[in-house]
């Protein structure tokens, strides 16, 4: 990631964090046997962290809806109806082309986050439950009993090492990490991903100078580790696939 960034005159900022260990996550997804919610382009998570061996904090929350097409992912309301706190983004995620080194391919995704904390609701796995904390799901045909569970039976623990922020020039800053994901239990590697990004409120706040130089730089990346690439996949479409072939999904 060094050397690219040097070849390609992008500055790095390393973090002090990367001398003292990976974190601790412990991920989960929800959804219907039948994988409703993935093959409609829902994507229902829980996020814990851990320290020293110890959940910490409040467990996180994360409903998005994620889409080639942007107009559609725009489009959909995720807000929830709780009581308390939550946050939107909105996020264009770029993954290498599905068959070959080289090239890009984006995903949009429509994001909700909040603290398990800020919902009060009693049946939590139940789609009646979801959907009237989650209005967009109103729009899926289920049954009144059906219930959400653990996709495949899988707890995803994830080993995520901060590595620093890259400098791609007038202010655009992105931090950079590398994570691994493996199951809880069987330590079954699952994926490695490097990832950086940026946080910008407007699209006219990147000018295209900047543009050209993350894909540059993306682009550049794959080609250096290409033997190491998983074509095709994303992390969530993983665990989907645990025991097998996965459903039909957006991704």
């Amino acid at each position: 990631m060094r050397r690219v960034a040097k070849k390609t005159g992008v500055g790095f900022i390393e973090d002090r964090k990367a001398s003292l260990g990976p974190e601790i996550r412990e991920i989960i997804f929800m959804d219907t046997p039948d994988f409703a919610l993935y093959r409609n382009a829902f994507i229902l998570r829980r996020r814990i962290s851990y320290v020293d061996g110890f959940a910490t904090g409040d467990p996180e929350i994360v409903f998005k809806f994620r889409h080639p097409e942007e107009e559609k992912a725009t489009a959909l309301d995720v807000r929830p109806q709780i009581d308390g706190k939550y946050r939107i983004k909105f996020k264009a995620e770029a993954l290498p082309l599905k068959d070959e080194v080289g090239g890009y391919r984006l995903l949009y995704s429509h994001n909700c986050q909040f603290g398990l904390s800020q919902t009060h609701q009693k049946d939590k796995t139940s789609m009646a439950t979801l959907d009237r904390v989650f209005p967009a799901l109103a729009k899926l045909k289920k049954s009144g009993r059906e219930r959400v569970e653990l996709v495949n039976g899988g707890i995803v623990e994830e080993v995520l090492l901060p590595l620093g922020k890259l400098d791609f020039g007038k202010g655009v800053l992105a931090k950079c990490d590398i994570a691994l994901w493996r199951t809880r239990g069987e330590h079954l590697p699952l994926v490695g991903e490097f990832a950086f990004q940026v946080k910008f409120n407007r699209k006219e706040d990147v000018a295209e100078k900047q543009k050209k130089l993350v894909v540059q730089f993306y682009v550049m990346l794959q080609r250096e580790v290409e033997d190491w690439l998983a074509l095709g996949v994303t992390k969530t479409g993983m665990v989907y696939r645990l025991k097998g072939t996965g459903p039909q999904s957006h991704e």
